[in-house]
Formats: C-alpha cells, structure tokens, sequence
C-alpha cells in the first residue's frame, strides 16, 4: 500500500527558507553555553563556602554540561553542578535552559541520605516556604513541567500537605522557574538566579 507522500505547509517552508532563524538559533545556543560556564563558576563559589550531607564518594567539584534538541521537542542547555550519580545515589543540582518553555534550577535527591533530606524539608519548612520553590509532584525525577499535576508550590500555608506528599516519595526534586520574559533574563541576572535558588535549597542540604 503506497502512503501519502508528506507535504510542507506555508508555514514550514517559511521557516525552512528562513536561514537568519537558524543562525540566530545557533548564536543562542553558543550564548547559553556561556551563561551556563559562568554560572558552574558561581556555584563553585557557593559550594566553597558551606558544609552539605552528602552521598558517599560525593565530589563537590563534579559537573556536566549537556545540550539537546528533544526535551519534549524543545532544544535545551542544562549545568549538573555539583553532579552526583552513582547507581542508586543521587545528590545534583541543575540548572536547566528549555527552549519555549523557563529557566529551572532543581535540587535532585535519591538514595543515600534521602530519610534526613525529608525530615530537613519538614524540620526547616518555613526557611524554605516562601522562596518560590516547589515540590515536584512527577513519579520521576526527569519530569520538567510544572504547574497543578506536577508540582506542588512550597508555601507557608502547605506544611502539612508537603510533609503528606514526602511521606510516599522515595526521591525529592525541588524545583525553581522563571519565564524567559522575566526581567532577569534581560538584565542578564541567569547566574545569579541559580546562585539563588541553591542558597534557598541549603536547608534541606546541610547538617
């Protein structure tokens, strides 16, 4: 049986003649990766300075830099720093450029340590609550949408529901969004945001 041989609408031949939109995708990408090398330099920074709970064989100076093209077909960027994957273990934070979509920076925990990681959330809920962070809700930690269904925000009033949700979860992702049309962006503030969110993360962190 012979298919219907695929055709380009009006709009995808613009777009496939359009070469300044690749060049100019290109230039982005190339942009990002420098934003994201200055910001592993200002985590480092941050790590220097603070004493964390860690994993066995954690190495505060491990990092990745990853890009792609198929984040649920959205091209994206993403610094694991400090990077910690190790079966089981997981201790990592990451800041995540996703094209069409924020900037996120999330705290992901699993295995060693996890029991003492939940009981900080819910020990030191208020110095969290109140920062715009939210609790991922996803059975996985590779779920990067947010919003009702996938996460829960962190605030003064939900201490009781956040300790409910912990109870059943055997990894903690806490997660922190901004828009690409925050005002940060253009003012060049990326970094500072992941610095940011990694100080109002330390709570669950540190001893």
């Amino acid at each position: 049986m012979n298919r219907p041989t695929p055709s380009f609408t009006p709009d995808e031949v613009s777009l496939l003649a359009d070469a300044q939109f690749f060049r100019k995708k290109a230039a982005i990408m190339v942009k990002m990766r420098g934003i994201l090398e200055a910001t592993h330099g200002a985590l480092q920074n941050e790590l220097a300075g603070v004493s964390l709970v860690t994993p066995p064989g954690f190495n505060p100076k491990t990092h990745q830099l990853v890009k792609g093209e198929h984040l649920e077909d959205f091209p994206y960027q993403y610094l694991d720093c400090p990077k910690h994957f190790d079966g089981a273990n997981k201790f990592t934070f990451r800041t995540l450029f996703w094209w069409g979509h924020y900037v996120s920076c999330a705290l992901l925990l699993e295995g060693a340590g996890i029991k003492l990681y939940k009981k900080h959330i819910v020990d030191r809920f208020h110095q969290l609550a109140g920062k715009d962070l939210e609790l991922s809700l996803a059975p996985t930690l590779w779920e990067w949408k947010r919003g009702e269904g996938y996460t829960l925000p962190i605030t003064h009033d939900r201490k009781a529901q956040i300790a409910a949700v912990l109870a059943e979860r055997s990894f903690v992702k806490i997660i922190c969004c901004m828009l690409w049309t925050d005002p940060r962006v253009h003012a060049g503030h990326l970094s500072q945001f992941s610095s940011e969110t990694f100080r109002a993360v330390l709570p669950v962190i540190t001893p």
